[in-house]
């Protein structure tokens, strides 16, 4: 009984071709709905061409590169006596090894800040996206857009304004930013803005990689910066004390320039303030030559970002052409005539059969 049901499951070649033969003949007699689901869509399509307007894609592309940066070596005493830590000088940072450059990039005040950057003819960046994206109209039952200052110190935002920058920038992240890596094995980044404008597109482009790379740079060099700063501040304060031991020094001598040898208790002054020198002279020569690892130091720890392309006019354009929207419009609608259709016959012989 199975055996004889599993054999009158079985479709033959004869039968497929039979059954391939039916729907040709099937859809053949409707050629009039496939027709006119063909000249619909083409009709749509042409209708997509001439509404969507063409997205402009500005692209930059840079390499990042940290130098090979080793320890400083065997630092003197005599830095940790004032109060410098050297041993961090050549250290490296791994803050942004990895990918986390690139969501740096897709940060909230990232691009908060990018949003807020100077555009042209006296606007915003924030406000040329708002005006070409007709958001004041769009928003206008929530929000009065063109009452909002965004010139004004960001800590001094109302809420109402946090809330529009949060907003518009979840959307240009999710829809407007693409940052990669062409290729995982290098260290080339490629940032993507794409927008409806073509001048927000370059400018919103070049301020982000602006924005971020200068962040970058100043965070990677940070904790060398600061131990630079300090040692020089040292080296500044004993140059200035040993100037003024050497002129102490050469004032007792001149009081006394021919001093009786026999006497001791006369030159006392002058050996400690000649001691003074020499101890003022070593600790200055010591903090120089940190001084001078710490800045070949801070050099090796600045970070390589070359830019290798940037975007230019024209913009690349994305664009559904009259042809092209046309044809694939009638693609599209001759496909769904087809699927309706072999539906629609598959539904009635399902109803006839029950």
């Amino acid at each position: 009984m199975s055996e004889k049901h599993i054999l009158d499951d079985k479709i033959t070649f004869k039968e497929l071709v039979l059954r391939m033969r039916s729907w040709k003949v099937y859809f053949w007699s409707k050629w009039k709905v496939i027709a006119s689901w063909m000249v619909l869509g083409a009709i749509l399509g042409a209708l997509v061409s001439y509404l969507k307007k063409p997205v402009y894609v500005a692209e930059t592309t840079f390499v990042l590169e940290d130098s090979d940066k080793g320890g400083i070596g065997q630092m003197s005493g005599l830095a940790s006596l004032v109060g410098v830590n050297l041993g961090s000088l050549g250290g490296s940072s791994g803050l942004f090894q990895g990918d986390n450059i690139i969501e740096l990039y897709k940060s909230s005040n990232m691009l908060g800040k990018t949003l807020l950057s100077p555009f042209e003819n006296d606007k915003l960046l924030i406000e040329r996206y708002i005006e070409f994206n007709k958001l004041d109209q769009k928003w206008k039952k929530q929000v009065d857009l063109n009452s909002l200052d965004f010139r004004k110190d960001r800590e001094l935002f109302t809420v109402t304004q946090d809330s529009v920058l949060r907003e518009l920038t979840k959307t240009i992240k999710e829809k407007h930013l693409k940052v990669s890596k062409p290729d995982r094995k290098l260290s080339i980044i490629q940032v993507v803005i794409s927008s409806k404008d073509e001048s927000f597109s370059k400018v919103f482009n070049e301020t982000l990689v602006e924005n971020v790379n200068a962040f970058y740079f100043e965070t990677k060099t940070k904790k060398t910066f600061e131990n630079l700063q300090i040692l020089q501040a040292q080296a500044d304060s004993v140059k200035k004390v040993l100037s003024d031991n050497i002129n102490a020094f050469a004032v007792l001598t001149d009081k006394t320039p021919n001093p009786n040898p026999l006497l001791k208790a006369g030159n006392v002054d002058v050996t400690k303030k000649q001691i003074d020198v020499q101890s003022s002279s070593a600790i200055y020569t010591e903090i120089v030559k940190n001084l001078e690892i710490a800045k070949v130091s801070q050099r090796n720890n600045s970070p390589l970002i070359q830019i290798i392309d940037a975007p230019r006019y024209p913009l690349e354009k994305f664009e559904i052409k009259l042809k092209k929207g046309i044809f694939f419009g009638a693609i599209i609608g001759t496909l769904l005539s087809v699927i309706f259709l072999y539906a629609g016959r598959q539904y009635n012989l399902y109803l006839r059969n029950s």
